[in-house]
């Protein structure tokens, strides 16, 4: 079971009290603790316009999480998130060159 990097960006209704935000943060981060993985940085970038309305949004409160993980905690992660109705969208990118992987580290240092 080897450790792969990813980034996930999820994307909640503005609506929601700040606990309400950090417990579905809190929640992505137990499931990847939950499979051995590692939270390396949790970039909370804030409340943006969205390029088109998502059920009647058109503001999201971004956050970008950058985790090092096993194959089976993306999965899980993302059947989570699919079925909260917090989350407007979610999106993971897995990164596998040397040269990603060099990127992930700086970015996630920069947070």
């Amino acid at each position: 079971m080897s450790l792969r990097h990813y980034e996930t960006m999820v994307i909640v209704k503005p609506t929601l009290t700040d606990e309400e935000k950090e417990a579905i943060i809190e929640n992505i981060k137990k499931v990847i603790s939950e499979f051995k993985g590692e939270v390396v940085a949790v970039d909370n970038i804030g409340v943006r316009e969205l390029a088109y309305p998502i059920e009647k949004f058109e503001r999201g409160h971004y956050y970008i999480i950058y985790y090092k993980a096993p194959a089976e905690a993306v999965i899980e992660l993302e059947r989570q998130l699919r079925y909260n109705e917090e989350v407007l969208r979610f999106m993971t990118v897995k990164y596998e060159t040397k040269k990603d992987i060099k990127r992930w580290e700086e970015m996630a240092k920069n947070v």
